[in-house]
This record gives structure tokens, C-alpha cells and sequence, in this order.
């Protein structure tokens, strides 16, 4: 119970998730699924509509005591405490000990179905979205990033082919999702608390100015760099969502071959 409660790395705290599209091409129409699947697994906290307990202990014995100088918070009977760690990953195990240090967790996001359905030569617009939420008592924050295993993203299975990433027109995302009529783009945007100010806009026509997060604005590629979407700089106890909503649109002139076309996609939640 204590070894799958938090995951630590030196310096860091990682959780990772992995997003899978898939895009199924059949009697020229294009339907798309989008499945959400956790790379690591970790125990989830107990909670009510008011409280979380971060950390719970299967114990014979411990209690509080204290002095005019000192306090003290005890445990006895633990199984499999202590430290132990590889290369890469720390674990401290117990209840003392995660106590003693920051945690920082990462909820696993629902599928998503994209829709509607699209015709592989007509063309159009599907949406879809899921959300994931981070929770952790470092006091210094966390920061969530999102990359793609390939590039482009979406790749086609079996027969070569693929759908480009989007491709916002300057430096900054677009406020639009825009696509010529002989393009196919997929593309995404980050909403939440803490979006970063690259997808916050001016509430009328420009990313990364002003402190606003419009809905369904501030379009940009997933690449295979790890991009900032998500940050804050003090604690998240409660729990942070952010929502990542997913875009493709297939131009009237566009035609893409017939296959099965999927993105692999990592979220990575890191304590600051």
C-alpha cells in the first residue's frame, strides 16, 4: 500500500499518462475515438465532499505527544518502510515518511469519442476533449506538460500515411482554428486555472497577451517537445483540473487515404 501511494524522483516528482487517438476510415466516413490510458499506477487518496486524506496508515500503534519544545508524531507496526530507490526514481515509504516530503498526484482523464463522424472526402470539423487533475502540498507548485510520440502526431497504421499538426500562422497559438480547404490538421488547447500565458488571450482576437481563457481559442500543434500547458507556484491540495480539447478539421478539397490513424500523446504532472 505504501509503495504505489507516491512515486518520487530526486529533485522531482513525475507523474506520467498517455493520451491514444484513433481514427477508424470505413465507407468514406471518419470517426474518431480518443482513450486515455495511465503508464504508471498509483493508490488514489480517501476523500469526502469537504476532506481528502493524503496519507493513511495500516499500523499497530502511534500517537502525538509533545513537550514545551518539541512534538512528536509516531508510528509503530509498519510493513515495508525505509527508502529504496534506482537511477532514475526515489521511494520513500511509510507514513512517516511521506509526510515528511511533498507528494503530487495526476487523476487518469476519461476517453473521448471525437465527433461527429467525418467524411474522409468531404471533409469537416470533429472535437473532442478530457480533462486530468493535479493535486500536491508542494508549497512551490507544479507545472504539467504535454508531447507527441511521432511527428506528425497522428499517424496512419498500415498505410503511410498521416494528418499534419496544426499550424498556427505566427509564434504565438492561433485564437482560431483555421485550416485551408486542401489541408487536414490536428491540433489542440488547454482550459483551466492555470493555463499558461501562451494559451491565455485578450478576449477578443490574440494568444499569449492579456488574462483571459476563452473557450475553444488559442489553437497549437502537439509536437514531440515537451510544451508547457498548465503551472502555478504554491500548493494545490484540492486538486487543479485542466481540460485539453483536441480538433481535427479535414478542408472540402482535402482527401485522406482510408486507415486507421492514431496519436500517442504523454501528460507529465512535475512538482516544482
Amino acid at each position: 500500500m505504501f509503495l504505489s501511494s507516491f512515486l518520487k524522483k530526486t529533485g522531482k516528482k513525475i507523474l506520467v499518462m498517455t493520451v491514444i487517438m484513433s481514427w477508424i476510415f470505413s465507407n468514406q466516413s471518419l470517426n474518431s475515438i480518443l482513450s486515455l490510458k495511465t503508464k504508471i499506477v498509483f493508490a488514489e487518496v480517501m476523500g469526502s465532499t469537504n476532506y481528502k486524506m493524503q496519507f493513511d496508515s495500516t499500523n499497530s500503534g502511534g500517537a502525538l505527544s509533545s513537550s514545551d519544545n518539541y512534538s512528536l508524531e509516531d508510528t509503530a507496526g509498519e510493513i515495508a518502510t525505509g527508502d529504496s530507490g534506482s537511477g532514475t526514481y526515489n521511494i520513500h515509504a511509510g507514513y512517516q515518511q511521506m509526510d515528511a516530503d511533498s507528494s503530487i498526484s495526476l487523476t487518469a482523464a476519461s476517453d473521448v469519442t471525437m465527433s461527429p463522424a467525418l467524411g474522409g472526402i468531404t471533409g469537416g470539423t470533429s472535437n473532442g476533449q478530457t480533462s486530468t487533475t493535479v493535486t500536491t502540498n508542494n508549497s512551490t507548485g507544479y507545472a504539467l506538460y504535454i508531447v507527441a510520440s511521432s511527428t506528425p502526431a497522428m499517424q496512419g497504421d498500415s498505410q503511410g500515411s498521416s494528418i499534419a499538426n496544426y499550424t498556427p500562422a505566427g509564434a504565438n497559438p492561433d485564437f482560431t482554428f483555421l485550416v485551408g480547404a486542401t489541408a487536414g490538421e490536428f491540433g489542440f488547447t488547454p482550459e483551466g486555472t492555470d493555463i499558461v500565458q501562451a494559451f491565455l488571450d485578450d478576449g477578443a482576437s490574440t494568444c499569449n497577451t492579456g488574462s483571459t481563457n476563452t473557450a475553444d481559442a488559442c489553437w497549437n500543434s502537439i509536437t514531440t517537445t515537451n510544451q508547457l500547458v498548465a503551472s502555478r507556484g504554491t500548493s494545490a491540495p484540492g486538486g487543479i483540473a485542466t481540460t485539453l480539447k483536441f480538433r481535427i478539421t479535414l478542408g472540402s478539397s482535402h482527401f485522406l487515404v482510408e486507415d486507421t490513424y492514431t496519436a500517442t500523446t504523454t501528460i507529465t504532472a512535475i512538482a516544482l
